[in-house]
């Protein structure tokens, strides 16, 4: 496969939280082949290292990338001004496969929240949304997420917005009305969801965050441990294999 870099222009630039940017970027040709639950690989100036950060959502010609600033990479990045352009390789990776006649339940957790949108998205009716964050200054996207008529349930670890408890709680509640589950946000919360679809006898695909350099499987950094059927383990890389896997797959 040829992985062509393209330049996007920034029409469309907000500060979601204290460290949390919502860019909005230009190109007619990569809106129109992305899909849910794939990534963009973002140059950086000066840096050597590309970064990776999920597809939140597409729209006609404009793919929206909303990430977290984690080091000097990303804050970066987020010093990029409407009118300039951003070098990006996407789509990459395989993402969520979204079936019209099941219904969905899409779980995000803190920056595993942007990727759910595209996805409920283009659920459409079929989608329930259980959002987890911190506390109340970090939720984001109610608005979106509530703009595409979904069923939305929003949960806080301290209670200080939404339900209180981590998204396995509501998950409980609601898991007996969906076919399946995809799910994104940090491995300890993936772990839950995949047991608790494994207990409900539901279809589970999970998204992993993984650190990665190339993001396209040349330089094997973002390996994760894979379970055979035999019972034995393999390895596959989140950029190229994933980040979509179905949760069994995954030696937790």
């Amino acid at each position: 496969m040829k992985y062509d870099a393209q330049d996007c222009l920034l029409v469309q630039k907000n500060k979601l939280t204290d460290t949390i940017y919502d860019f909005r970027l230009k190109n007619a040709g990569l809106a129109e082949i992305s899909r849910p639950g794939q990534f963009a690989h973002l140059l950086v100036p000066g840096k050597t290292l590309r970064r990776p950060i999920s597809i939140c959502d597409v729209q006609d010609d404009i793919i929206r990338l909303v990430f977290e600033i984690r080091g000097q990479g990303t804050e970066i990045l987020a010093a990029t001004e409407v009118g300039q352009t951003i070098n990006m390789i996407c789509p990459l990776g395989n993402g969520f496969e979204i079936p019209e006649d099941k219904k969905i339940i899409f779980i995000g957790g803190g920056i595993g929240v942007p990727p759910m949108l595209y996805s409920a998205r283009t659920a459409g009716k079929n989608a329930i949304v259980i959002n987890g964050f911190r506390d109340k200054s970090a939720v984001i996207l109610t608005e979106d997420f509530k703009k595409i008529g979904c069923r939305l349930i929003e949960t806080t670890d301290n209670g200080s917005y939404g339900y209180h408890g981590f998204v396995t709680s509501p998950l409980e509640e609601v898991i007996d009305e969906c076919d399946m589950i995809c799910a994104c946000g940090p491995a300890p919360m993936l772990r839950n969801i995949a047991k608790a679809a494994a207990e409900h006898g539901k279809e589970c695909f999970v998204s992993l965050e993984q650190r990665m350099a190339c993001g396209v499987g040349a330089c094997l950094g973002c390996a994760v441990k894979i379970n055979r059927e035999d019972g034995s383990f393999t390895y596959k890389h989140v950029c190229k294999d994933g980040p979509v896997f179905r949760a069994e797959e995954v030696a937790w």
